[in-house]
């Protein structure tokens, strides 16, 4: 499980404290604006907030869902669709990023995802 969780290698760019406020793209278009990246060792992930499309959650993407980092677009591409990152276990609150059970859950459905689309 501890891909889904490291930026990949084939990613362009880099993930850093930079990115905060990019912009995130699925294949199917905009996820929304990393918030925050995660405070977890070996648990590397963004906080995006959904904005609307999300009823104005926020979602919690690995980092080794990551294709790419476009520093002068200012946008970061993720290998997965809207709908897989709405079916994702729900994020509910801030305290989630740091809790291991809800880290593992997620690693587990992402992991899932890699498994089944490479």
């Amino acid at each position: 499980m501890e891909r889904v969780w490291a930026g990949r290698a084939q990613a362009d760019g880099e993930l850093g404290d930079g990115v905060i406020g990019y912009d995130v793209e699925a294949p199917d278009g905009s996820v929304g604006t990393v918030i925050r990246l995660s405070p977890v060792p070996g648990f590397d992930h963004l906080v995006i907030d959904a904005g609307v499309w999300k009823f104005g959650r926020s979602v919690v993407v690995p980092a080794g869902m990551v294709t790419a980092v476009d520093d002068a677009e200012r946008v970061i591409k993720v290998g997965c669709t809207k709908e897989q990152i709405k079916d994702a276990p729900r994020f509910e609150r801030d305290q989630d990023t740091g809790d291991l059970f809800y880290l593992r859950q997620l690693g587990a459905y992402y992991e899932s995802l890699t498994a089944v689309h490479g």
